[in-house]
């Protein structure tokens, strides 16, 4: 038996360039960026000092290209889980508790297998951060698909719980804080075991590190499951219509669960990057805000895992030049944050503005691609 989906118009049709999610997410940030220099002119920087503190900041030495790639590596993560979770019709709002639940467990078992070969110590550190990011999504996960409860309010909710957490265990003699042997001490974790550092990449005087690597292998390998397998077919069928495919015999709770729970473990792993690299301890506020940074890269990236990667490094670098703003030009740093906000609405107004613009053509019977309805309704019950 085989059923027909609509493919929709054609992706290399010229008409269609205007739309494609790379085309629409750079627009997008340039549009943004135009509003970000005049606040800054606002504030009362000129826009040449301006201009040069951004580029510095992004590209102007080694270190901080590494910094920008490190930031980008731990965005397009949350991304990568943010596109997983929508592809089965979820809304996964929750990067940063899931950052905060997989840091936590790193450094946990970064600070206590002392004496292990790296070989076992690094592995158990990121696959340790993952399992933690699963489990903190699968909470939002079983509510949504038990108890009905949004998806977008649970996980949205969870992020201040794990940021708690997170306070807690810093602060706290009897879970992680590093020993106090002075006033000065400061409320952090121990450093995690050399064996449990990320290596570098190897650009001198650079620290950047093998998370950029991670970061793309997981990208290029979620689009190849998405695209490719009967798995990414089936939550396809689920984000597009739920009851369709319940009538084909798909099991659409299970894979909504997945679907989010993975989207865990991918923001959960990017928390777990970040104290195994430099300065290698769990701070207060060490997720810096990238899980909300991340759901800006998967907004804008509108499905696509290229765009994740393309995306992901731009804002990145914008990120680090938004810190050198506020460093050499007293830019305020809730310029970048307004920004990512202008992103998101000029994004959501392109998406309307696509709408609008195929209802009002004449209708045209689109390509079809077949799809075996056969293989959907073999899907494990």
């Amino acid at each position: 038996m085989r059923g027909t989906l609509s493919a929709g118009p054609n992706p290399t049709s010229p008409r269609q360039w205007a739309h494609h999610p790379i085309v629409v997410a750079v627009a997008a940030m340039l549009a943004a960026g135009v509003i970000g220099l005049i606040l800054a002119a606002v504030a009362g920087a000129a826009p040449n000092a301006t201009m040069t503190a951004l580029w510095e900041g992004m590209f102007g030495s080694d270190y901080a290209i590494g910094a920008s790639l490190n930031v980008a590596a731990t965005l397009m993560l949350v991304a990568v889980g943010f596109t997983i979770a929508h592809r089965a019709g979820l809304v996964n709002v929750g990067g940063e508790g899931q950052i905060c639940a997989g840091g936590i467990a790193a450094t946990a078992i970064g600070t206590t297998l002392t004496g292990t070969p790296a070989a076992i110590t690094l592995p158990a550190v990121l696959i340790g951060a993952a399992a933690a990011g699963w489990l903190w999504a699968a909470i939002a996960a079983y509510l949504r698909v038990a108890r009905g409860t949004s998806e977008i309010i649970t996980t949205l909710l969870l992020n201040f719980v794990g940021l708690a957490l997170v306070l807690l265990v810093v602060h706290e003699p009897a879970l992680l804080r590093q020993p106090v042997t002075s006033s000065e001490t400061l409320p952090q974790s121990e450093q995690l075991t050399a064996a449990a550092h990320l290596p570098l990449l190897g650009i001198e005087r650079s620290p950047a590190t093998i998370a950029l690597w991670i970061a793309v292998v997981a990208a290029f390998g979620t689009a190849i499951l998405v695209r490719r397998t009967a798995l990414g077919t089936r939550l396809r069928a689920v984000g597009l219509n739920p009851d369709a495919a319940a009538r084909l015999g798909l099991p659409v709770q299970r894979l909504r669960f997945l679907s989010l729970s993975a989207a865990g473990a991918f923001s959960g792993l990017a928390g777990g990057l970040l104290v195994a690299t430099a300065p290698f301890v769990l701070a207060e506020g060490f997720s810096s805000g990238y899980g909300f940074s991340g759901l800006v890269v998967g907004l804008l990236a509108r499905g696509s895992l290229a765009a994740v990667v393309a995306v992901s490094l731009l804002l990145g670098f914008l990120v680090s030049g938004g810190i050198n703003l506020q460093l050499a030009a007293n830019v305020p740093a809730s310029t970048i944050s307004v920004v990512e906000s202008l992103m998101i609405v000029f994004i959501a107004g392109a998406a309307v503005w696509t709408y609008r613009r195929r209802r009002a053509e004449p209708s045209a019977s689109p390509p079809v691609a077949s799809v075996d309805t056969a293989e959907l309704a073999g899907a494990p019950r």
